[in-house]
């Protein structure tokens, strides 16, 4: 009797240890950069530059060994340009984001390919310097798609290195400024290349 219960109690030891090491979360730190692409409507053209002083943080929430839920916040800074056969203005633009997905990821040895999908809220606001013209200009707030596939690389059980292409599908902001609306929706390009803590 004494050899079931011995038995059965390592057994159980074992099974909460092994669950214990099991990492169903993880969280990530990434560098973004915001490529904006060119896009015209209603007689207006709209071009961003390339932002590169952005971070994404994130965390992931593993409900099977594939297949995960995140949410992100992203924020980041570019200069809108508009021109019409008027006149032309610039937007020093604050980008936030703060977005849900679905991931789906893959296993092959240290590498770990991942694809996801979602929705977010995409928040455009001026920021009043000398790089923004005119002063008029006010916050815009979008929902757009968010999609994306990337690759992790393991460096041991609870670190990893992750890069991703992102992808932004939302309307173009126009700051308030109804003269600058080109009506459109665009697709922003959003690599990110970052760490992940598993826990």
């Amino acid at each position: 009797m004494k050899k079931i219960l011995l038995s059965l109690a390592l057994l159980s030891f074992s099974a909460a240890a092994g669950f214990a090491q099991e990492s169903r979360q993880d969280a990530s730190l990434s560098w973004a950069a915001l490529i904006p692409p060119h896009v015209v409507g209603n007689t207006v053209q709209q071009d961003g530059t390339i932002g590169v002083y952005g971070v994404v943080a994130s965390y992931r929430y593993m409900l099977t060994p594939r297949s995960a839920l995140e949410l992100n916040y992203q924020y980041n800074q570019d200069i809108q340009k508009f021109v019409t056969s008027f006149n032309s203005i610039r937007v020093h633009t604050r980008m936030q984001e703060i977005s849900g997905a679905y991931v789906y990821n893959f296993t092959f040895k240290n590498f770990n390919p991942f694809v996801e999908a979602g929705i977010g809220g995409y928040i455009f606001g001026p920021i009043k310097d000398q790089k923004t013209t005119d002063l008029d200009a006010k916050q815009s707030t979008n929902i757009g798609a968010l999609y994306g596939a990337g690759i992790a690389y393991e460096l041991s059980p609870s670190w990893d290195i992750r890069a991703e292409y992102r992808g932004i599908v939302v309307k173009a902001p126009n700051f308030g400024l109804e003269q600058y609306r080109t009506n459109r929706y665009y697709n922003i390009s959003n690599p990110t290349i970052g760490v992940a803590y598993h826990f």
